[in-house]
């Protein structure tokens, strides 16, 4: 165990670092046939990993939140010893921790160190707090399954998840945040309202999109189309399935097989899910001979791929199976693709923006020690991104190192109201597929030039975009996304004509209507219309139908009075195209 690279000198973190620690304590000293694995630090948290077939119950997590409380009462100091392998192996065998003596084995010839406090002994590099008591705040929050080392022929291990902090304030606003966090939940808001439901059965992380959901999903799709014709993209459609052969000659049968689910026979030969788009763009590209006056070249997809991901990490919409990747690939000269990358932010912020998101974190992603391309390629290409993220006056991080192996990337994080940071768009500058497809065009000099293609997304999967915009809004959409934007009521049977003629006209204007014509009390009507969050309620009694007009009841402002179809259609409409 080690503080996260980077974080050594934050003090949760060292807090946190130390809670597992006391938290493995407590758990062998409470069930003592309990080993240990591993207890990284996490985000905002840390777990630990027990070999412990009965299982731990929620009842038993406040017996271990208890115990640790007595053992950091107890003021043992943290204290560091250095070991060789060899002595290691031997402590751990005596004590029984086969995981442990796995791990030490595993770890090649490196020097190792312990941290004892009290009886307890931990394979670790640090650093911790000096004492136990020196642990201030913490709380246990859950236990789930884990497999060991993730891989599913192992060994099912429990895994306790916790949080600390160095102060108890700090501790007390991140646990109302994580209840909030629970509230917005998007698989419980996605059932609530009626959005998406998951295979369970027939095929877990794969997502069955309702109509209310379909609606939401359409409303992003039609605007991102929109947008990317505006943009000077070209949208294309490419098949679900090809022959491996497309997939070897990319790299990703070498690089990515892990994520690739086995290949189908098709008339003896072998087919393969896509698990990319890349590779069918450029296929679109190679139909014909590219003039250097013709580039840029900007095609866009939302493609549907396929990505095995193991069962146990599968979660609503936010990791799924199947999903469809918001993607777009440049294909550019050397001289354009500053200029490119840089439009590209822009879009990006204006995407981001027109959804609600403001605060971005942005990092930029250099060459790694393995690379395809030259180094002044690589230089060429990140001076590109860099001079574009500072042209568009866009604060960013270096992460050096952490580019993907065919060229370096700029990543960029949403932040939700919850503070909460998702990775969504990245710009990915690509020196090897254009080589593995033999890319060219005819530059000014009437000889073949090698394109450079860059990938990019803006919004990342769908499924999970959506799935963070039901936790940012907590479901209550603003009304240019909101599945229902309006819902009718009308009183009584006598004014169901008159509801059901508006909505057709307004369904005409654009508007996504419903009419509730159920023979049910009006305050049964409102209160589930509240409950489904939609923004505008109309209702319809004898005097509106008698005047002609109706009554407006507004998600956020309440009762709005009577008006004429007309004046809530203007109301309505420019609410939608400034977004709100």
């Amino acid at each position: 165990m080690v503080c996260r690279p980077g974080f050594e000198n934050d003090p949760n973190e060292i807090m946190r670092h130390s809670a597992a620690h006391i938290m493995a304590d407590a758990v062998q000293r409470l069930f003592p046939s309990a080993k240990i694995t591993i207890g990284p630090t996490i985000d905002n948290g840390f777990y630990y990993d027990f070999d412990y077939p009965a299982g731990f119950s929620t009842e038993d997590l406040k017996k271990i939140e208890k115990k640790m409380a007595e053992i950091v009462a107890e003021d043992h100091e943290f204290k560091r010893e250095d070991i060789s392998k060899e002595d290691a192996i031997k402590l751990f065998t005596d004590k029984g921790e086969t995981f442990k003596v796995q791990i030490i084995k595993d770890l090649g010839d490196v020097s190792l160190s312990l941290y004892r406090h009290g009886n307890f002994v931990d394979l670790c590099k640090g650093p911790h707090v000096k004492r136990t008591k020196d642990l201030k705040a913490f709380k246990l929050l859950k236990v789930a399954g884990a497999y060991w080392r993730g891989d599913e022929k192992n060994p099912m291990l429990q895994r306790i998840y916790g949080t600390a902090f160095a102060k108890q304030s700090d501790l007390d606003n991140y646990l109302k945040q994580l209840e909030e966090a629970e509230k917005r939940d998007h698989r419980r808001l996605g059932k609530d309202l009626d959005l998406f439901s998951t295979m369970e059965d027939y095929g877990p992380g794969l997502i069955l999109w309702h109509p209310k959901g379909s609606r939401l999903r359409k409303a992003i799709e039609d605007f991102w189309r929109d947008q990317h014709v505006k943009g000077g993209y070209e949208l294309v459609y490419t098949p679900h399935i090809a022959r491996l052969d497309l997939w070897k000659q990319s790299g990703h049968w070498d690089f990515y097989r892990e994520n690739m689910y086995t290949p189908m026979d098709v008339d003896g030969l072998e087919y393969e899910l896509k698990p990319m788009n890349c590779p069918f763009h450029i296929q679109i590209m190679n139909r014909k001979q590219f003039s250097y006056r013709e580039l840029p070249v900007r095609l866009a997809e939302l493609g549907t791929v396929y990505r095995y991901e193991r069962s146990g990490v599968l979660h609503g919409l936010m990791r799924v199976r199947g999903f469809t990747q918001d993607d777009a690939h440049i294909f550019c000269r050397p001289d354009q693709l500053e200029t490119e990358i840089k439009t590209v932010l822009e879009f990006v912020k204006f995407m981001l923006g027109s959804f609600g998101f403001k605060e971005f974190q942005v990092y930029l992603s250099t060459r790694p020690e393995k690379f395809v391309g030259s180094e002044s390629d690589w230089e060429t290409a990140t001076n590109a991104l860099k001079d574009a993220l500072e042209s568009t006056h866009t604060a960013y991080e270096v992460d050096a190192g952490e580019g993907v192996f065919y060229g370096p990337k700029i990543d960029i994080k949403i932040t939700d109201v919850l503070g909460r940071a998702w990775q969504c768009s990245t710009i990915q500058v690509d020196f090897n597929l254009p080589v593995r497809y033999n890319m060219e065009y005819i530059g000014s000099d009437g000889a073949k030039h090698r394109p450079i293609m860059v990938h990019r997304a803006l919004l990342g999967s769908i499924e999970r975009f959506v799935g963070v915009l039901i936790e940012h809004y907590a479901g209550a959409f603003p009304t240019w996304l909101a599945p229902v934007q309006v819902q009718m009521i009308p009183i009584g049977e006598s004014e169901i004509p008159m509801a059901e003629s508006l909505a057709t006209e307004w369904r005409l204007a654009g508007l996504r209507v419903d009419v509730d014509g159920r023979n049910e009390k009006l305050g049964l009507k409102i209160r589930e219309a509240q409950l489904a969050k939609i923004p505008y309620m109309i209702i319809i009694g004898a005097k509106e139908r008698e005047a002609g007009r109706v009554a407006v009841r507004s998600r956020q402002a309440g009762d709005l009075g009577q008006m004429t179809a007309s004046e809530f259609l203007k109301k309505i409409s420019d609410e939608i195209h400034v977004k709100q």
